[in-house]
């Protein structure tokens, strides 16, 4: 090596005048070639390589940019020379329609995305045929399960009474910057986790104590995007040496496998301990949904350690749809509103028109908020908390857009940059204006699910929408009436990651609302 080094000083040293001319002939031919149309460019031998490593810091938003000047909103994208990278990045609705739904059979998820998210092993999000329809239809009966539904809300209301409000209260007395996105987030964990596994893990706390099951599965996600933008090549040396992104997914695996495994014995013993015991459990103690699952055993087929990892799986699935989704549409919803004051005023009148008729709204009168719908659904569009969608053809195949799709080619559908589009959403596409989705009459107005596809659209549309969008108007009606956000700082960045969360959180103080003189008054 200092052989190598000595050499090398010693070549920059006698020749320094040829390699600085040398360079900037390349500087020059690079800028003399590249694409005026703004759109990124496929080198001879390195491909888009350059492009991406420019605009690695800001994915998203290169997206965006080169895709509003894309033909057809679609663009191909293709790496180094030997390089397999052949990517086809859209944003064009059309090409979601035939996509997600009109050519729904020949986009699976495939291989190459079972690969690629293969710390979601078997689950829903991986699943194709025979496996993916049973479990959506399972997934589906137990969500509709009057007894989960009830558990759900009883749950929430709970959580927002005895955790957030009293935690909020705390921050105001404080009067110090906090992270909303990690308030969110550890709400949204401990709340998702007594949904699936009937446990409140108690990440929600004024101290933000560090749980290792949420911090593998942040680990896990920041790898899976980095799998989407890493040479090949690179993430095989990796995994040969057990070393980098490979080693930190081996590592939040094990502590992901172990957690839900703890939960499940928790959940069976705990069952087992009811049986002995006269009145056994109660239906509020058996609505969670791992306690569900566990009672169609025969139904799924499995016995031992297969159905063991089946529930592995399909836990560990729902958890990040359910942590991860609505954590994130939160934190941007506040965001959003806190920059917004006066759709912030509109949110708060229409919460005082029609105030709960207990202590907490009904799913009834949850319905009731339109304007909040449409504010939840405003930031969706903009902010959608899934950024972008993987898919791969089995059969050759020619999109709307007229971009050409074969059986090598990724496709990566970008649902940030739709929701920024003009000639999809309109000239006023960048605003946070809830009215678009309301009509003259101020009832909601509905969107194509191909153009506004936050829940996903076609056959894989996501079973929970309706119950995710109850959870965050009951944040919101707990929130909003009684204090008010001042964001600290005035950028928000994207995370690279699956998740569309903030790179450096949500830091705000809290303040109670002056306008209620009933607030902070006891």
């Amino acid at each position: 090596m200092e052989v190598v080094s000595w050499w090398l000083r010693g070549f920059l040293g006698k020749y320094p005048a040829e390699i600085m001319a040398s360079l900037a002939c390349i500087v020059l031919l690079l800028l003399r070639c590249r694409r005026r149309d703004g759109l990124p460019t496929n080198w001879p031998v390195v491909g888009a390589v350059p492009a991406i490593s420019v605009n690695a810091g800001r994915v998203h938003d290169w997206l965006t940019e080169f895709l509003r000047a894309a033909p057809g909103m679609s663009h191909v994208i293709r790496g180094p020379l030997g390089s397999p990278i052949d990517v086809l990045v859209t944003a064009n609705p059309a090409d979601v329609a035939h996509i997600f739904t009109a050519n729904f059979g020949n986009y699976p998820k495939g291989e190459e995305f079972a690969a690629l998210f293969d710390v979601l092993g078997d689950g829903i999000f991986n699943a194709d045929g025979e496996s993916w329809v049973f479990q959506r239809r399972k997934a589906h009966a137990l969500l509709s399960d009057g007894r989960f539904r009830a558990a759900v809300a009883a749950s929430t209301a709970r959580k927002l009474d005895d955790g957030l409000v009293p935690l909020l209260d705390g921050f105001v007395s404080a009067g110090a910057v906090v992270d909303m996105q990690d308030v969110f987030m550890s709400l949204t964990f401990d709340l998702t986790a007594m949904f699936l596994f009937g446990v409140d893990p108690g990440c929600l706390a004024a101290d933000f104590p560090r749980v290792p099951f949420a911090a593998a599965m942040d680990d896990a996600e920041e790898v899976l995007f980095y799998r989407h933008v890493t040479p090949i090549a690179w993430l095989r040396v990796q995994t040969y040496l057990n070393i980098g992104h490979h080693k930190k997914m081996n590592q939040a695996r094990q502590v992901l496998d172990a957690s839900i495994a703890e939960f499940v014995s928790l959940r069976r013993d705990r069952a087992a301990g009811a049986d002995a015991t006269v009145g056994g459990e109660t239906d509020d103690d058996r609505a969670d949904l791992l306690t569900l699952y566990l009672a169609c055993q025969r139904e799924v087929g499995k016995e031992g350690a297969e159905f063991d990892r089946f529930l592995r799986d399909t836990t560990l699935n729902l958890m990040i749809a359910g942590r991860d989704t609505t954590s994130s549409a939160l934190t941007w919803f506040f965001w959003l509103i806190s920059n917004h004051p006066d759709v912030e005023a509109k949110i708060l009148a229409e919460l005082r028109k029609h105030p709960s008729s207990g202590q907490h709204h009904t799913a009834a009168e949850l319905k009731r908020l339109v304007y909040l719908h449409a504010a939840l659904s405003e930031s969706l569009r903009l902010y959608p908390p899934v950024p972008f969608e993987h898919k791969a053809a089995v059969l050759p195949d020619t999109l709307p857009s007229g971009a050409a799709v074969g059986t090598t080619r990724r496709v990566i559908v970008s649902l940030y940059s739709m929701g920024r589009m003009e000639s999809v959403w309109g000239k006023d596409c960048l605003e946070f204006r809830p009215e678009r989705w309301l009509n003259e009459a101020g009832r909601l107005q509905h969107q194509p699910s191909y153009k506004f596809v936050a829940f996903n659209v076609g056959p894989r549309t996501c079973l929970g929408r309706d119950l995710a969008f109850s959870q965050m108007k009951a944040v919101v009606a707990a929130v909003v009436p009684r204090f008010r956000m001042e964001v600290a700082g005035t950028e928000a960045i994207p995370k690279l990651s699956i998740i569309l969360h903030m790179k450096d959180g949500l830091k705000v103080k809290v303040h109670y609302r002056q306008d209620d003189a009933s607030v902070g008054a006891t």
